[in-house]
């Protein structure tokens, strides 16, 4: 599997970094895996028999065989399958621009919500946000949204209610939140029970109990940014006793 590459997991790495599995010939045959079965995550292309980053960053694995490159990037590019928080910007016809933090809008057909119909159209206007999901998203064609999964179902997309607040995060911190047994998710709703929607574009949704607990997560969360997990920790501990 890549040796060097597997070894410097968790080393920062910056744009140009090349990696092969003839790199290092200590490893045994038992630890050797192909390298077209190596999963390149974000910040990492290939180019041939060798892994190159693209993204300057953290290298990350996860097992068996998924490397990506984790950065405080904020500019978001679109990606079919990922779901995202959008703001309607324009009601044309049966079409909505939906603004989804990339480099250009998205459209969103009146069809694509749950039981709609040309009769039953959904209520959406302009400046509503939505949470939806990519099924086109490529440099050659218009990036295009859904509401709703392959069966048809809504499955927790569609318009937001009332209330909530919407704020930006960088997209490691989206990827932390949306990690299996998120430390950051979990210490947090342990803190303050709430409502949370994270969009793969950077934008975070939260609703609690009351305003004040509204803004006071939104802060510990963009915090949360650029804090080492003892410091969000001791940030976490003081915040709850002074709640209590």
């Amino acid at each position: 599997m890549f040796p060097a590459l597997k070894q410097r997991v968790g080393d920062v790495l910056l744009p140009g970094d090349e990696f092969s599995s003839e790199d290092d010939d200590t490893i045994s045959l038992t630890d050797h895996v192909k390298p077209e079965k190596v999963v390149c995550g974000p910040g990492l292309r290939r180019s041939g028999d060798r892994l190159v980053v693209c993204k300057s960053g953290v290298l990350r694995h996860k097992q068996p065989n998924m490397f990506w490159m984790e950065s405080q990037q904020r500019r978001y590019v679109p990606a079919k399958g990922e779901t995202i928080i959008g703001i309607v910007t324009v009601k044309s016809g049966d079409i909505f621009k939906v603004d989804c933090g990339g480099s250009e809008q998205a459209s969103l057909s009146y069809l694509a919500f749950e039981g709609a119909t040309k009769r039953n159209r959904p209520n959406v206007q302009v400046g509503d946000l939505v949470f939806a999901q990519f099924i086109i998203a490529n440099k050659d064609m218009e990036p295009e949204l859904v509401c709703m999964d392959s069966s048809g179902r809504a499955n927790g997309m569609g318009v937001f209610g009332g209330g909530g607040l919407l704020f930006s995060v960088s997209l490691g911190l989206v990827r932390r939140l949306l990690s299996p047994h998120s430390e950051v998710l979990s210490d947090l709703q342990q803190l303050f029970p709430c409502e949370l929607v994270v969009g793969m574009n950077g934008r975070l949704w939260v609703k609690s109990s009351r305003v004040q607990q509204t803004l006071v997560i939104a802060n510990l969360l963009q915090s949360c940014d650029t804090m080492t997990a003892q410091q969000r920790r001791e940030l976490f501990r003081r915040v709850a006793q002074g709640a209590l």
